[in-house]
């Protein structure tokens, strides 16, 4: 197999340890010498390797599996080729994710464009009233500002910017090229490249002349374990602030407004646009590009499709979808009809539907 140079193999693991970890069963424990030193898809994976199946849909691909072990649930079994073990478990995409975390740590989180000589590049700017624990690593170009303070083992990236008075914890990533404004950023958060925290939020009144700028002197507060992605905009309070939950996950591209209130574990996908004031509970999933209305409130656990236009409050354990959103039977329902319609018109004028 060949690996390529971005995201190089382990240095290995033998099986047996990698089930061990995973709280896995290997089905053929005879085969725990086994060597595996990365991650692939089904249909490539190769002896050294692992991957895994969730559904009988990958079917077709174990004809030209030859990995080193497959992660399946107990009932899939039965698929998988007699050459290859299983590991087997109730859980296999989060075992998956562990084996992935194992096997290539370095793609967990941004890495370093530049290897800094030392803790701080002589070729970034460090204000002399900033406070920087044991083990903070600054890359080349960026910028920390006056009183900004920063935890032990978080880094840098090149070209970033930590504005004055920012908190940043301990163990976090701030990639190349993102900037910190107004903001108090937990522990273990991990901010890709050009993300854009901390900025003034979207406010203006109307005026004799045009649209006066609203002040926003409020701030942003990201809790631990919380990953923004590449180019995401997270906009500081108006007058109170804008918080992102524990553990909630923001994916590439996505706007949130000034006094958003985001819960924890929530997943957010690419193109969601978030309007101020809104409330957003524990694990709530958002589907990519939908568009969120302002000061409404969106209960725990709710799910969102993509493309969604939220107008309105939606009540705790909900699946919404369509534009305006609603329940997701009635949305299927109405679009099976218009469906149907669309079907009915084309049968009458000879036009064929799409």
């Amino acid at each position: 197999m060949d690996y390529n140079e971005f995201f190089p193999p382990h240095d290995g693991i033998k099986l047996a340890k990698l089930a061990e970890m995973l709280g896995a069963e290997l089905s053929e424990p005879n085969e725990g010498e086994r060597i595996v030193r990365s991650v692939a898809p089904v249909y490539r994976a190769a002896p050294d390797q692992v991957c895994y199946i969730l559904s009988r849909k990958n079917r077709a691909e174990l004809e030209t599996c030859n990995a080193a072990a497959i992660i399946c649930d107990v009932a899939l079994t039965s698929l998988i080729p007699a050459h290859i073990p299983a590991l087997l478990t109730k859980v296999p995409h989060t075992a998956f994710a562990n084996a992935g975390a194992i096997l290539h740590p370095i793609a967990m989180q941004p890495s370093p464009v530049v290897d800094v000589a030392g803790d701080i590049s002589p070729a970034a700017h460090v204000d002399p009233t900033a406070r920087l624990e044991e083990g903070v690593i600054v890359e080349p170009m960026a910028v920390i500002g006056a009183r900004a303070n920063i935890g032990a083992g978080t880094r840098i990236g090149a070209g970033a910017i930590i504005g004055s008075d920012v908190k940043i914890g301990r163990n976090c990533t701030i990639a190349a090229g993102a900037s910190v404004l107004a903001a108090l950023i937990g522990n273990n958060v991990i901010l890709h490249n050009g993300a854009r925290i901390g900025q003034d939020g979207f406010g203006y009144a109307p005026g004799p002349r045009g649209m006066l700028k609203i002040v926003q002197v409020g701030r942003v507060i990201i809790q631990d374990h919380v990953e923004v992605g590449a180019n995401t905009t997270i906009d500081r309070g108006t007058m109170d602030d804008t918080v992102i939950g524990e553990g909630t996950k923001i994916d590439n591209q996505v706007q949130i407004g000034h006094n958003v209130r985001i819960g924890r574990h929530c997943g957010i996908v690419s193109k969601v646009g978030i309007a101020g004031s809104t409330r957003i509970g524990d694990g709530v999933m958002i589907g990519g590009a939908a568009g969120i209305n302002g000061h409404i409130s969106i209960g725990d656990g709710v799910q969102i499709a993509a493309m969604s236009g939220v107008m309105a409050d939606v009540p705790a354990g909900a699946r919404y979808g369509g534009a305006p959103a609603r329940p997701m039977k009635q949305y299927l329902r109405d679009m099976a009809e218009l469906l149907a319609r669309a079907d009915e018109r084309d049968k009458k004028t000879g036009e064929k539907n799409g």
